[in-house]
């Protein structure tokens, strides 16, 4: 490759990151200003007041611990079911099992908005008040398809001989999942709850229409955009949001690898 073309492309390289996250800078930058209602730029002046506003504001506590208790409820609830599924589709062969992966990613990769109106109507059919657990329920439908695609990519890795030496040692079938096949998948269920944590944490589309009147941190930075002297606080929130959805997806990330690397 020549050096002209081998420039090239870092330079495209960075311009795409650029574009992707200068934006995002720029909320962190606000973050700080001293202004209250008006952004200019460059700010007039730099402070950390607004970190202890946000801080002592009860509205965003009450939401970020309601973001933090759905986040790891529809987790939860997802490596159980996600699970459960890989490992039906992985070890038995029935009629329709490819149809039945299909069906249980597909929720990711429809619009939130079709999801939200579809689980909307479905919880107003079935007289179901709205509460935390509609939420849960609505956040729980693409957190299951990430725990399952994590789990099933793994569990195919997995060599089905293991299983069977662990039978023919006389092990009972809790001890060959506790002791064989747990330790193989233990990676993909830590990078497919971190993955399902943050992005149920950050969620606002599926929210808004399974939320009622509870207000989980996406749904009150929405609102608080309205309101332009909310709006430096909303910044500190969002830099939050960042920093508390980053760390798992970097450590998931770097999860993923290293069993990629294993098999």
């Amino acid at each position: 490759m020549s050096e002209r073309r081998h420039l090239g492309l870092q330079v495209s390289t960075w311009a795409v990151i650029g574009f992707l996250h200068i934006p995002i800078l720029i909320v962190f930058l606000y973050a700080f200003t001293t202004e209250s209602s008006a952004f200019t730029f460059p700010p007039p002046g730099f402070t950390l007041d607004w970190f202890g506003v946000a801080w002592n504001n009860g509205d965003v506590r009450d939401a970020m611990w309601l973001s933090m208790r759905v986040a790891a409820t529809a987790t939860a609830i997802a490596l159980v079911m996600g699970s459960m599924a890989a490992a039906a589709v992985w070890r038995r062969r029935f009629f329709g099992r490819e149809a039945v992966s299909l069906f249980i990613v597909l929720p990711i990769a429809l619009p939130g908005i079709v999801t939200g109106i579809a689980l909307r109507s479905a919880i107003s059919i079935g007289g179901i008040p709205f509460s935390f657990w509609t939420i849960v329920i609505g956040h729980a439908t693409f957190a299951v398809a990430i725990a399952y695609n994590n789990v099933v990519a793994r569990m195919r890795r997995t060599s089905t001989s293991l299983l069977e030496a662990s039978a023919d040692l006389g092990a009972n079938g809790w001890q060959t999942f506790r002791h064989v096949l747990l330790p193989q998948i233990r990676p993909a269920l830590i990078a497919g709850g971190m993955l399902a944590f943050a992005l149920s944490f950050d969620e606002i589309i599926v929210t808004t229409f399974t939320a009622g009147n509870q207000q989980t941190l996406p749904i009150w930075m929405f609102s608080s955009l309205v309101r332009p002297r909310q709006r430096p606080i909303t910044n500190v929130v969002a830099l939050a949001v960042v920093a508390i959805t980053f760390i798992p997806i970097v450590l998931a990330t770097r999860l993923t690898r290293g069993s990629e690397g294993q098999a």
